[in-house]
């Protein structure tokens, strides 16, 4: 009994002799727990803490102690005071003394948020976000957050059974992560938060709650997971997102693969791809999150991405592509980088591997039973392809003017043209039908890409390296291409937007209500149109006669005609162009290409709608009473020369064109009387225009890039001809025609006469522009005879001499030369 009462005498003796923290700290529980903190105790304990701060790490050893036992024992109400009392001591004390005291409290945040109990992991959530809310004066060196950034990403992941709990500890898990990115962030010695590891933990987590959320939606559910209209603070997809919004703009330069990449992934092995709704929403706010400067390393990562998926299905890349679309779009507005080049050489190349994977599928249908599936691929490859062209065309769009001649320029070299080296696309291997695809949906990009381009010089937006591959285009015989090439025409020449109101080709009864916008012609265009005018006169020429143009081939030509004469026409130019008018009409007539009645109808209607508007808009009264005169009486005897009827389906078509009836026509000699005064030289309307002669009209007959590689095929083929096929077979016809050598005769002397008639009057710039082509022809073949034919001499005299620059070639001896055999003797 004594002993008993001995060992409570100790007791009761060592009761006050226990630490004055240990005391501060015991007095702040209540004995009921539902009394919650005692107020006053708490005080005395904070001014303790604050006196005495060597005392803090004490305090929270022996605070971290009680919550872990409290915790063991289920005294949840204790759990809750003592971290209250954590969170008032961490808001009153930032001494140097508190380093130590924090890893108490982050041990005890730790302990709440491994238990199993709901309500304690967000009671030390809540902590943990208001302790990361406080800026500490001196930067830790050992402290270290993997396990919360793994905690908190396994909570924004819960599964509980119950939604409004599961909701609960989702928020209380986003909320833990922003609060790690807060305090981690922005200190250099916690770099470590963007190294993969933790970025595959951070980015999925939140993108999951986001994701989820717009499950929801999809499946007409509320926006709110719990259906509890929740606002923006306790909803997770809200809370995640702007959580990923401060993660991004906090990103630095380095820090952004590894920041991009976890999207990629998540968006990967949860097939976002296809539909793609949810990656756009993610990188339309990780364009607009991130800093200006760095939008080309996020476009750069989802080119790497596109390239690791180029085996991947149809939808799957379509997807990418588009995602790819919605970011540049964003990033063209700000700062591209290095990039832009890369963007469409990439595209290009994805291009080119869809329309393979199109035609490799095509074989296989043509030997497959199974056509339905196949189909649907090559169907699927067809929203690829367009979503690679919307692309470039958007991107191309969007730059500024300086950058958007360079991608022009870029494109058009990539486009498979007969005469120029096409080393990224090799034509030869995809065959006829893929090249024209590529080449339709290159010309397709072209069109956006200059679409409400403004240029000030036509020499810098058209210069020869892009204007000669256009051209070669639009003279190939697929009345596709060619719609599409004068449709770039239109988008770079016309500069003041007429092309709306020249919509359709028609006679126009009054050209003034039009209001048609113009400017007076710079002195570099004047420039531009003596350099390449006879290219473009020329072009509009042999495209009019092609045979398979439709009606709106000839409302191109004629919009083309007319862009012309508001923008680059001077009084030279508006001769020229009355020329071209004649000889199309002169060309219809005559008929010596055997046109079919339909196109010989459809240019006769194209020179009346020109001829009525060009009349009009340089405001010649007699003019335009001649062009009406000859309009009235086609409207009353040959309406199928008129734009409104010919275009019309099943109208009725002549057997032939009376050349004879000179009033249905317009007369050189009526325009020229017309035209009689200061500033038209009307002498050179009186020469027959004639095209200007080049390379390329040495084929009979203009063809495709695809059409000119079998025929290089077919001659290499068939190099060595039989005899027999060289033989011409001899008949009575063709001895009559041996003989008689009158009509010959007559036909040489009026080319004579044309020529002279030409070298008197015409323009010094045309006739310059014939001969030098010419010349080079000549030059051409003259250098390949001489390089076939002559060496240099040789030179007995041992030495290499260089003369008018040229290196002779070393000289051999004497006894050594060889000889002709008429030479010796």
């Amino acid at each position: 009994m004594d002993s008993e009462n001995n060992e409570s005498g100790v007791c009761g003796c060592c009761g006050p002799l226990r630490p004055r923290y240990k005391r501060l700290v015991d007095n702040i529980f209540p004995e009921d727990p539902k009394d919650g903190l005692s107020k006053s105790d708490m005080e005395k304990l904070t001014f303790y803490a604050v006196s005495a701060p060597e005392k803090l790490d004490r305090i929270g050893a022996y605070l971290a102690e009680r919550l872990s036992r409290d915790v063991v024992r289920h005294r949840y109400g204790y759990v809750v005071i003592a971290m209250e009392a954590l969170d008032q001591l961490l808001m009153a004390c930032h001494s140097q003394s508190i380093k130590p005291f924090v890893e108490s409290f982050l041990h005890m945040v730790a302990k709440l948020l491994e238990s199993r109990e709901p309500d304690l992991q967000v009671l030390g959530t809540n902590s943990f976000v208001k302790f990361a809310n406080i800026e500490e004066d001196t930067p830790s060196y050992h402290r270290r957050y993997d396990f919360f950034v793994s905690q908190f990403s396994a909570m924004c992941h819960s599964t509980h059974e119950d939604p409004e709990t599961r909701t609960r500890i989702r928020v209380a898990g986003i909320k833990g992560l922003q609060g790690v990115v807060r305090k981690t962030v922005n200190d250099e010695l916690q770099a470590i938060i963007w190294e993969p590891q933790h970025m595959d933990k951070l980015i999925p987590s939140m993108l999951f709650n986001m994701q989820d959320a717009e499950d929801l939606d999809r499946v007409g559910h509320p926006s709110t997971p719990s259906g509890t209209g929740q606002d923006g603070e306790e909803n997770p997809a809200v809370l995640a997102e702007n959580c990923f919004r401060e993660l991004l703009g906090r990103a630095a330069y380095g820090n952004m693969k590894n920041a991009v990449r976890p999207v990629l992934v998540h968006l990967d092995h949860h097939h976002l791809w296809d539909p793609n709704e949810f990656a756009v929403s993610c990188f339309r706010i990780i364009m607009y999150s991130i800093q200006a400067q760095h939008s080309h390393h996020v476009i750069q990562q989802v080119l790497n991405h596109l390239d690791t998926h180029n085996k991947s299905t149809p939808r799957v890349r379509a997807g990418i592509v588009q995602v790819l679309l919605e970011t540049v779009a964003i990033a063209a507005k700000g700062s591209v980088g290095p990039t832009v080049l890369e963007v469409f050489n990439t595209l290009l190349k994805h291009l080119r591997m869809s329309v393979d994977f199109e035609l490799g599928e095509s074989s296989r249908r043509n030997s497959s039973s199974s056509a339905s599936s196949v189909r649907g691929r090559e169907s699927d490859e067809r929203i690829v392809q367009n979503a690679i062209i919307q692309t470039i065309g958007f991107f191309g769009g969007n730059l500024p003017d300086y950058q958007r001649a360079e991608v022009m320029m870029f494109i058009m070299g990539k486009v498979p043209v007969y005469g120029t080296p096409c080393h990224t696309l090799d034509t030869v291997k995809i065959g006829h039908q893929g090249t024209k695809r590529i080449q339709t949906m290159l010309l397709s990009s072209l069109i956006m890409v200059t679409s409400g381009f403004k240029s000030k010089s036509m020499s810098a937006a058209l210069p020869p390296p892009f204007l000669d591959p256009l051209f070669s285009i639009s003279l190939m015989e697929d009345s596709e291409l060619r719609q599409l090439v004068l449709e770039i025409l239109h988008n770079i020449i016309d500069r003041h937007d007429n092309r709306a109101k020249l919509r359709g080709i028609r006679v126009i009864p009054n050209v003034a209500a039009l209001k048609i916008k113009r400017e007076k012609i710079s002195k570099q265009d004047v420039a531009f149109m003596k350099k390449h005018g006879q290219q473009l006169y020329r072009h509009v020429y042999l495209g009019c006669k092609e045979e398979d143009n439709v009606h709106k081939n000839f409302e191109l030509l004629f919009t083309t005609l007319a862009i012309l004469t508001i923008e680059l026409a001077n009084e030279e130019v508006v001769i020229d162009l009355i020329r071209l008018s004649i000889a199309l009409q002169e060309m219809a007539l005559n008929n010596e290409e055997n046109m079919p009645m339909s196109i010989r109808c459809g240019i006769m209607a194209l020179v009346a709608a020109y001829l009525n508007f060009l009349s009009q808009m340089i405001a010649n009264p007699p003019f335009c009473q001649h062009v009406s005169k000859v309009i009235e009486l086609r409207n009353m005897g040959a309406p199928h020369l008129l734009p409104e009827h010919i275009f019309r389906d099943k109208c009725p078509l002549p057997e032939s064109l009376d050349k004879h009836d000179r009033q249905l026509y317009f007369q050189t000699a009526d325009m020229a009387e017309c035209l009689a005064g200061p500033g038209y030289n009307v002498e050179r309307l009186s020469i027959p225009y004639i095209p200007q002669v080049t390379d390329e009209d040495h084929l009979q007959r203009r063809r495709s890039f695809e059409d000119t590689i079998s025929l290089q095929v077919d001659i290499m083929s068939n190099s060595l001809p039989d005899r027999s096929e060289l033989a011409e077979e001899i008949t009575f016809e063709t001895l009559k025609k041996a003989i008689d050598t009158t009509g010959l005769e007559e036909q040489e002397r009026e080319k004579r006469r044309q020529v002279i008639e030409k070298f008197q009057k015409a323009p010094f710039e045309e006739i310059a522009a014939h001969c030098e082509s010419k010349a080079n022809m000549l030059h051409d073949r003259l250098a390949q005879i001489f390089e076939l034919t002559i060496r240099p001499p040789p030179s007995p005299s041992g030495v290499v001499s260089i003369s008018a620059g040229h290196t002779q070639h070393p000289s051999v001896p004497v006894y050594e030369m060889k000889f002709p055999d008429l030479c010796v003797y």
